[in-house]
């Protein structure tokens, strides 16, 4: 009697198990058919990026923006946001970022030279280990006094790192122009030039690029703040009375302004802080932004968002309705 238990046990286990196997062998192939039909997030779209040129220089319509690689995040009172960018955008995880936007025809990264992290660095050992092409412009931080000593040793390090353009730092720039030191901003643009690279000048106030073309100044291209107010934590009327020296770098104050200013302004213009730090949703932003004049933006993306950003940037590009020509 054990011996036939045993048996049909056996036989029962054995059928059980044939069955089994050949459901799981069903399930395997219709998830590996079901993974071949979904389409993967981080694929590059069908069509890239355009591009426009400044200064001979060839520029995706959007940028890749620096500051959550080098974990400046303007996150208002969040203080805790600024450790988890650390924490995310790692060496690797920032390589693995530069891979995914030229993917996806974003030829360009832009990032100000912050001490720490050091992302120069970083950027030396993504072209020269990796083998990494994406363009860079880049802004020393140094200060501009006479004789130019500090910046333009600065210009010269990040030259001899990569970079293919510079431009003032808008905090740089705004204080420049605050300070009445029109000679020291022309000098700083004048710098880059003479090494044969596109020049530009940044800037949160509006003044900036006003002064610098009233007097001439040689920029090849401006890198301007510009958003519009319409989000839940946009500036208050009382705080748009505020001098630009207490205003926060990423609010754009007077963006009708800046569209008229800009319609005038012949050099090729990068807009920045499009999305508010965040507070405006990409295809609301971006939309506005190139409807309103912007020859390029700079965005700041995780890599997880820049499948959707770039998709998102192709198709206000395509339907896009503006009153100043494209300058580049």
């Amino acid at each position: 009697m054990p011996s036939e238990i045993d048996r049909r046990t056996f036989l029962r286990g054995s059928l059980l198990a044939s069955a089994g196997g050949a459901l799981a062998a069903q399930t395997a192939g219709a998830s590996a058919q079901g993974a071949e039909k979904k389409p993967d997030a981080n694929k590059p779209q069908a069509a890239t990026l355009p591009c426009g040129k400044i200064a001979g220089l060839s520029v995706s319509r959007v940028l890749l923006g620096g500051n959550l690689l080098t974990h400046y995040t303007h996150s208002r009172d969040l203080k805790y946001v600024y450790n988890l960018a650390a924490h995310y955008n790692t060496e690797e995880k920032i390589f693995e970022t530069l891979d995914l936007a030229q993917q996806h025809g974003i030829n360009t990264l832009s990032v100000h030279n912050p001490r720490t992290p050091p992302i120069i660095n970083i950027l030396k050992k993504y072209r020269r280990e990796r083998g990494g092409k994406i363009q860079s412009i880049i802004c020393p931080t140094a200060g501009c006094k006479p004789g130019m000593a500090d910046y333009i040793r600065q210009v010269d390090d990040l030259l001899d790192a990569g970079a293919d353009a510079i431009y003032v730092w808008g905090v740089r720039g705004d204080q420049l122009v605050r300070d009445g030191k029109f000679d020291l901003l022309a000098q700083a643009v004048g710098i880059a030039k003479a090494h044969g690279v596109p020049s530009g000048v940044g800037a949160h106030d509006l003044r900036v690029i006003i002064e610098c073309e009233k007097r001439g100044i040689e920029a090849d291209f401006y890198i301007k703040t510009f958003h519009h107010h319409r989000y839940p934590t946009g500036p208050k009327p009382e705080e748009l009375k505020a001098p630009y020296s207490e205003f926060p770098g990423y609010w754009c104050k007077d963006p009708k302004e800046t569209i008229e200013v800009m319609k005038s302004v012949t050099k090729p213009w990068i807009a920045y802080k499009v999305m508010a730090a965040g507070a405006i949703p990409p295809k609301n932003a971006f939309q506005y932004v190139f409807d309103n004049g912007a020859d390029h933006i700079l965005v700041g993306m995780f890599d997880f968002e820049i499948a959707e950003d770039v998709k998102i940037a192709n198709q206000a590009l395509a339907s896009v309705k503006r009153s100043r020509p494209w300058r580049s």
